[in-house]
């Protein structure tokens, strides 16, 4: 999308011009303000909803809206665009959870890819504060009210006074709503390990003892309770699952491995995961929490439809 479609610029002019040339120069000092903070709106975005479409949707609805309402009567400009986008967001969560038929379906949210010796710029900002995709599976479990409130609050430090309103709740409630989705995402344990080489010899050792059949091995890189999840679709290619345990999570680690194609190391949300590769082109990604030197959680994305649609250029 060019710069004239994102902020709707009109190039036809009336008869001295002048009054559409001051409209024209307050709406680009506008959208130069806007896009400023793009980057920041997108990475809230996210977190909201774990999808990439969707937080794009979402900004550019946050434009939409401010360039109906403008900014002469907005005394904080970033704070009222991260309100909006909340808002934006929120709406559509609810409009989600309304028309999920299905919600016990394994989903995993939308992965960002990265090569694994560089993270690309526009990623790196995305994910700031290193959200993995173990965390938006926590995410997508909270109701709408407190996933907004423990995303503004403790991923963005903004006030619960500033997100009572957006959640027709009292500070006080808001704070509770945040509290509750602290308490869920601490128990979950999506922490991983900040060590990017300690998380590549597991992620390479689980690669190794899968390919080679040692299931022994597999279970001792493991954590017992390790839960992977595996969201492939509606289409032919199998069915969505969540398995737990390690012994478990072992025998279905082999079985992929003897039909698995090639399989690249690559950053996922930020920490080491596979990429993999069917005829030279991306067909899976997997996402791995590794804490204290073991796997506890494994997120596939072998969704053909979404993996088409994604954008691979950064690990090209």
């Amino acid at each position: 999308m060019t710069n004239d479609e994102r902020y709707g610029r009109d190039e036809r002019y009336g008869q001295d011009g002048q009054d559409e040339q001051d409209g024209r120069d307050e709406r680009d000092a506008l959208a130069a303000r806007f896009e400023r903070q793009r980057g920041q709106l997108k990475a809230v975005a996210y977190r909201m909803l774990g999808s990439l479409a969707e937080a794009d949707d979402a900004v550019q609805e946050t434009w939409l809206r401010l360039s109906r309402h403008g900014a002469g009567q907005v005394d904080n400009l970033d704070g009222w665009l991260t309100t909006v986008t909340a808002r934006v967001c929120l709406d559509m969560l609810r409009r989600r959870k309304t028309r999920r038929e299905e919600p016990l379906d394994t989903h995993v949210p939308d992965p960002v890819v990265s090569a694994l010796d560089a993270v690309d710029p526009e990623h790196e900002a995305l994910l700031a504060d290193a959200v993995g995709l173990a965390l938006l599976v926590v995410l997508d479990t909270l109701a709408p009210a407190e996933r907004l409130a423990f995303v503004l609050h403790d991923m963005f430090a903004v006030p619960f006074d500033d997100i009572a309103p957006i959640v027709d709740r009292s500070p006080a409630a808001a704070r509770q709503l945040a509290s509750r989705a602290r308490r869920r995402v601490r128990g979950a344990g999506t922490t991983p390990d900040p060590d990017l080489a300690r998380q590549r010899e597991v992620v390479e050792a689980f690669m190794a003892a899968a390919r080679g059949g040692d299931f022994e091995a597999l279970v001792a890189l493991l954590h017992p309770d390790a839960v992977l999840r595996a969201d492939v679709g509606a289409g032919p290619v199998g069915h969505s699952r969540e398995v737990i345990g390690a012994a478990t999570i072992a025998s279905q680690a082999i079985t992929f491995s003897a039909s698995a194609s090639e399989a690249d190391l690559v950053l996922v949300n930020g920490t080491v995961g596979l990429l993999g590769l069917r005829g030279g082109e991306p067909s899976a990604v997997m996402a791995f929490t590794v804490r204290d030197g073991r796997i506890t959680s494994i997120q596939i994305l072998g969704d053909p439809e979404r993996i088409e649609a994604m954008d691979w250029t950064a690990v090209r």
